[in-house]
């Protein structure tokens, strides 16, 4: 009984995030945003410790979408889509401080860097200086 009480919890909490991001990304960002985040929400959920069962559930959806418009250069006005820091903290009512430690613990957790094969946008992806690249013998040469 005690393990269905924590699935039904994380299934509720899953679902709770997964709805303030997508309303977020749906009123801010692109639904490509929106798919990354509950992407990575349902990747959060299978771990053996479900990081998002403790804290505000604010604080976690606004780390989660931090954490891939850091990888997405979501925070760089030249690119698009653009939105900034504050307009995640303003909707999601959260701290700098806490939401930048959520993000940090969401890419260590599962690595999470530029041009991550699974979370990256394709907009991003297309614009990868790696993609033309190989690399033969230990270095890096133009697939020419």
């Amino acid at each position: 009984m005690h393990i269905a009480k924590d699935k039904e919890k994380i299934e509720a909490r899953k679902k709770q995030l997964i709805d303030l991001t997508t309303d977020f990304c749906n009123q801010y960002i692109t639904d490509e945003y929106a798919e990354l985040s509950k992407k990575l929400i349902e990747k959060m959920a299978r771990k053996k410790e479900v990081p998002f069962l403790r804290g505000k559930i604010e604080n976690w959806a606004a780390g989660v979408i931090h954490a891939l418009g850091t990888i997405n250069f979501l925070f760089d006005k030249s690119t698009e889509p653009y939105a900034s820091l504050d307009v995640i903290l303003e909707y999601f009512g959260t701290k700098q401080s806490t939401t930048s430690q959520k993000s940090k613990h969401i890419r260590e957790m599962f690595k999470l860097g530029h041009f991550h094969p699974d979370f990256t946008i394709q907009s991003i992806e297309q614009d990868n200086p790696f993609n033309n690249m190989q690399i033969i013998d230990g270095f890096i040469v133009p697939k020419r």
